[in-house]
């Protein structure tokens, strides 16, 4: 296991959101898997995270300094698989094997594929393990940070604020909570299932420091990360502002493709569309 440093990558961020959005829709219409909504409102978020934020490599994915990432909505799997093999972790000719019988590229995270750091798809798990990692780091005064990226949804549960109570009352400025805030659960608005706000307060009464965003902003993005901790001796949360389904018209604010599988004219569609964006 190599012990040398890892710089930030620099990447162009949009391509590599682009890229996802198009590998994401394909893997899904050709597997029969769902949740397209939910990958393509977290798309520009991995995008910039590995372009621009974590310091990971392809080479070394077992690197000792690297960062660590938990995708804790873990549904939106296909996403990060886009991205990982972008920056070369595995080949681009695998993802077309997403969802098929046998295969490593599951529906929900697999901790099988380089790079990933953990399976995770039951929701309100991923902060938990996340703020363990993070725990364990700073026991070891290590220099890795650990990010987490959630979805609103899951901060129904429990498990998401016992997490959170654990990261500020050990202080973890190592750890970075990411929301994914597109205010569309798998089954309705969360302000029909449960509404979230004040949000931002939340957070800030669990003792981390917050900071919102819009969430498909590269450079508002890359910005608002570019400078962690917030506060020394707390934990960071990002409140992105996203759009479910962003990149595809028919597709963004409806819970109809939380689990609709893009096919036929829709899929067709889908892809004249996102080939077209620059």
């Amino acid at each position: 296991m190599s012990s040398s440093v890892i710089v930030e990558p620099v990447l162009n961020a949009p391509a590599v959101a682009r890229a996802i959005r198009i590998h994401a829709l394909q893997m899904t219409s050709n597997g029969g898997a769902s949740h397209i909504g939910a990958i393509f409102s977290c798309a520009d978020i991995l995008a910039t995270l590995y372009s621009r934020i974590l310091r990971v490599d392809a080479d070394e994915p077992d690197n000792i300094n690297r960062d660590r990432f938990v995708l804790s909505k873990g549904h939106a799997a296909a996403g990060l698989y886009a991205v990982l093999a972008e920056l070369g972790f595995f080949p681009l000719e695998k993802l077309m094997t997403h969802y098929q019988d046998g295969a490593e590229l599951s529906g929900h995270v697999s901790h099988k594929i380089p790079g990933i750091e953990v399976s995770t798809g039951s929701l309100g798990h991923g902060l938990s393990i996340a703020a363990g990692m993070a725990y364990a780091g700073k026991l070891r005064a290590a220099e890795h940070r650990v990010f987490c990226v959630l979805s609103d949804g899951e901060c129904d549960e429990g498990s998401t604020w016992e997490a959170a109570m654990f990261g500020a009352h050990h202080k973890l400025s190592n750890l970075v909570a990411i929301v994914d805030y597109n205010r569309i659960q798998g089954i309705a608005p969360i302000s029909e299932v449960i509404e979230l706000e004040p949000f931002a307060d939340k957070w800030t009464a669990f003792g981390w420091e917050v900071r919102e965003v819009n969430g498909h902003d590269h450079e508002a993005l890359a910005g608002a990360l570019a400078r962690l901790p917030y506060v020394t001796g707390k934990p960071s949360c990002l409140i992105a502002h996203t759009t479910k389904g962003k990149g595809v018209s028919f597709m963004e604010n409806t819970v109809l493709w939380h689990y609709r599988i893009p096919r036929g004219a829709e899929f067709l569609g889908a892809l004249a569309e996102l080939e077209r964006q620059s």
